[in-house]
């Protein structure tokens, strides 16, 4: 899977999976029968994805400490209950491994 190639674009996979998750929360909330135990861990994903929108904007965010917290849900869900894991599995990558490394022409 390809990470993220420019900070720009890894910021835009954040506010991307922030944006899914708020969603997917106002899905449940709205006709959830049987996600309503979503909420428990997306809320906790969302939490984490601010965070590091946060650290990243003041210059605080630190790269490469290994798997983000959230891996433990997104690992224990498939697309069908989570359809944008592999957003949060790439951002995870790009945070563990840096940024892709630009083509070679």
């Amino acid at each position: 899977m390809k990470r993220a190639r420019s900070v720009e674009e890894y910021v835009a996979l954040i506010k991307d999976a922030i944006y899914e998750l708020e969603d997917m929360k106002a899905a449940i909330e709205y006709d959830g029968e049987g996600m309503a135990s979503a909420l428990d861990y997306t809320d906790e994903i969302a939490e984490e994805l601010q965070k590091m929108y946060q650290e990243m904007a003041s210059g605080d965010y630190c790269w490469n400490t290994g798997d983000l917290k959230y891996m433990s849900h997104v690992k224990q869900h498939d697309e069908q209950s989570l359809p944008f894991r592999q957003l949060l599995i790439r951002i995870n990558e790009t945070h563990k491994h840096g940024l892709e490394p630009a083509e070679e022409e």
